[in-house]
């Protein structure tokens, strides 16, 4: 779908439209980001300049970065992280969707806005119009948008945590639990950047 079809489902819609999406539901490291986006003005020029928007995961992280600053500078966006100690109280779900929740709240200008959710489902206490899309990141440029602005921040938050922590090479992982990666935290543990109720399985395994 080309990012003129991405547009065009947004304006179907005859109203003002934030996409929300999020990155790092998966990993078993670091925080969990979610971004809202509403493009306010659309032309011609912009649907070129963004003529590869797209699933932020169908696209190269070198991709993904040459239009993170066009989408910042051309939207109304917010960027939320929820770190691992509030993942480890309410859950990575419940995380974010509450990551969402701060995000699309903070844009919103407009009580007629209808925000789109990526996924199947919808923002828990949530005061504004709502509506999920699922796959919505290879449907709206909204969530397109909104999904690349997540991921290319956690993925720069991820690189910053592996110059801290560089054994487990999150740099290249995510903190995904690839074999390197659970081979480092039985070499070296867990840290404080870790998300101990995704381990559970690996830990027990270990023990059994």
């Amino acid at each position: 779908m080309t990012s003129e079809h991405l547009f065009e489902f947004d304006k179907s819609f005859n109203c003002p439209i934030i996409g929300t999406d999020e990155a790092g539901r998966g990993p078993a490291a670091g925080g969990v980001y979610a971004a809202a986006v509403c493009f306010e003005e659309v032309t011609q020029g912009l649907i070129n300049d963004l003529a590869i928007l797209n699933d932020s995961k169908k696209l190269s992280a070198k991709k993904r970065e040459s239009i993170f600053d066009t989408i910042k500078n051309n939207t109304r966006n917010k960027i939320v992280c929820v770190e691992v100690e509030e993942i480890e109280k309410i859950n990575i779900l419940n995380s974010s969707l509450k990551a969402m929740n701060i995000a699309c709240s903070g844009i919103i200008q407009d009580p007629e806005t209808l925000v789109l959710v990526d996924g199947n489902k919808l923002i828990k206490n949530f005061e504004y119009n709502q509506q999920f899309v699922i796959k919505g990141d290879s449907k709206s440029a909204s969530i397109a948008a909104a999904s690349i602005l997540a991921k290319v921040s956690r993925d720069r938050y991820m690189q910053q945590l592996h110059d801290e922590f560089p054994m487990y090479n999150w740099a290249k992982n995510a903190g995904y639990l690839t074999k390197e990666h659970l081979d480092a935290i039985n070499k070296y543990g867990l840290c404080k950047y870790h998300r101990p109720s995704f381990l559970k399985k690996h830990f027990a395994l270990l023990t059994n």
